[in-house]
């Protein structure tokens, strides 16, 4: 016959198992950071030519809109898109449709993310869940949007300048429009 187990023992087990449940959730977690870490090292990798304007505009690149900006929520910043990419209902991490630009105190632009987008029609037809990167499900932004255009999914990365909202957030507070944008 077994000893009856002390308040205080059961506690101590119970502790241990605790600790042991964090300790594994924390080394999967580490092992997920690390992996997005990785999947976003190659998207910079993939887009780092585009700090060149001319170089993304000769990848087929061109000015969407205007710097859009947030009153209270940060900026998107000024989108160069390539057309074809964003017709093509496929995403592919390494080939962003879009490549998100802040405007320069002095003129130009620098490169501070990029932006997947696929139109909701073209995905839905092909996909019974909408499209995910890195662990993030895109956001589905609806018709009557300021773009004029017809739903579509979204996913922003801050690969190229520090977002304290978070890299997958649409507005980056750290980023500007220096008044040239068209305010949210």
């Amino acid at each position: 016959m077994q000893p009856p187990v002390s308040a205080r023992s059961a506690g101590r087990r119970l502790l241990l198992v605790i600790v042991a449940l964090v300790a594994l959730a924390a080394a999967g977690g580490t092992a997920m950071v690390a992996a997005g870490q990785d999947q976003l090292a190659r998207v910079r990798a993939s887009t780092d030519a585009f700090h060149s304007l001319a170089v993304a505009e000769d990848a087929g690149y061109g000015e969407f809109y205007v710097c859009t900006d947030h009153v209270t929520d940060g900026t998107m910043g000024q989108h160069y898109v390539n057309l074809d990419l964003v017709l093509d209902p496929a995403i592919n991490a390494l080939t962003p449709e879009a490549l998100v630009y802040e405007p320069r105190i002095n003129g130009g632009y620098r490169l501070v993310g990029v932006e997947y987008v696929v139109f909701q029609e073209a995905w839905d037809a092909a996909n019974d869940a909408p499209p995910a990167l890195f662990g993030r499900t895109f956001s589905l932004i609806q018709a009557g949007n300021r773009y004029g255009l017809p739903p579509f999914y979204e996913l922003h990365a801050w690969i190229w300048r520090p977002n304290p909202s978070g890299i997958f957030q649409d507005w980056n507070p750290s980023v500007t429009c220096r008044g040239q944008g068209d305010p949210a």
